[in-house]
């Protein structure tokens, strides 16, 4: 039996710009970092050339081409793992939430496969694969830095250039500076699952054709450096400023990423204390991220609490995509 253990991931600044529409004008460039929440997936012999898929759904085919589940079914194309095996999917949130689920899942199979096959992949080899999977072959109208923050963990810096080569630059800041992070960063869950598929589609339709959307992704581009100097040099308030200043440009990109409930949410937390913020992922839905000093924190928590949202407690994976059993 093969485990792989793949995190998900929360995007800061610059989420957006590594879609094809925007970096091949100009390089994109995001500041993320891989959580410690997981995507695991289990590849085993069965005892037939039969096929079992086991998700919120289970599948058993005969042909591997008939699954239902697209991700799984050109993954096992992909690696020539086409028979005999059972596999399994394993998370502990579930898909349009913000976290990059789907290109965890793409990293997390993949690498449960080769690894099923005694092959090595490196993570570059992985995420690559991964960004090809999803885009190439299944034809996701999404970007590529969910695959890279999953595969390779830890804080980076993600550029993605004109010739589709992708660069990963890790953060280089002191634990007790990721540490603080992690206590003045509080994420809840909004209630809602956004359409990321829907938005990312028209959102990336719409920067191909309009000067003035890549324009505000330059802008939110922009901010990656002042923030990744921010944490090498410990300068944590910044952080909550620079992801209000992401936020109000990325609310501009279109009417789809926030509505009425999110917009009202996000300014809840602003009174209550919290100095910046944003919802994860494409939009309409997901998690609320908010940037928040500790003494502030408790009357953060009873606003959220007093809209009904729960708190995901988590913090930084500094390891990515990772075979944890096998044998």
């Amino acid at each position: 039996m093969i485990i792989s253990r793949t995190p998900f991931r929360v995007s800061l600044v610059g989420g957006g710009s590594d879609m094809a529409n925007y970096y091949r004008h100009s390089p994109g460039r995001v500041l993320s970092f891989a959580i410690k929440s997981y995507m695991y997936v289990t590849v085993s012999p069965r005892f037939d050339e039969s096929v079992r898929v086991a998700y919120t759904e289970t599948e058993i085919v005969d042909d591997f081409s008939h699954l239902r589940h697209n991700l799984i079914r050109e993954a096992m194309r992909l690696t020539g793992v086409t028979q005999g095996v059972e596999i399994t999917t394993i998370a502990n949130i579930f898909a349009g939430t913000g976290l990059g689920s789907s290109s965890s899942l793409a990293v997390g199979v993949l690498h449960a496969l080769h690894a099923y096959r005694g092959e090595y992949r490196s993570k570059e080899q992985l995420c690559e694969e991964a960004s090809r999977l999803e885009i190439e072959i299944l034809g996701a109208p999404i970007g590529k830095q969910d695959q890279y923050a999953a595969g390779h963990g830890g804080i980076n810096v993600i550029q993605f250039n004109p010739d589709e080569t992708v660069f990963v630059e890790p953060v280089v800041c002191d634990r007790s500076i990721r540490e603080q992070l992690e206590s003045k960063l509080l994420m809840f869950y909004s209630g809602m699952r956004g359409d990321n598929t829907a938005i990312l589609g028209k959102q990336s339709s719409e920067v191909g054709q309009n000067a003035e959307k890549r324009r505000v992704l330059s802008e939110m581009v922009a901010l990656v450096e002042p923030l990744n100097s921010a944490l090498v040099a410990g300068r944590l308030n910044e952080v909550g400023d620079l992801l209000h200043a992401n936020w109000l440009l990325k609310r501009s990109l279109t009417g789809d990423i926030a509505n009425a409930r999110i917009d009202s949410l996000y300014e809840e937390g602003l009174a209550a204390g919290a100095r910046g913020g944003k919802l994860l992922g494409a939009g309409g839905g997901g998690f609320l991220l908010f940037y928040c000093d500790e003494p502030k924190q408790e009357n953060l928590r009873n606003a959220m609490k007093a809209r009904g949202l729960n708190e995901f407690e988590t913090g930084i994976e500094m390891q990515g995509s990772t075979i944890v059993h096998y044998g």
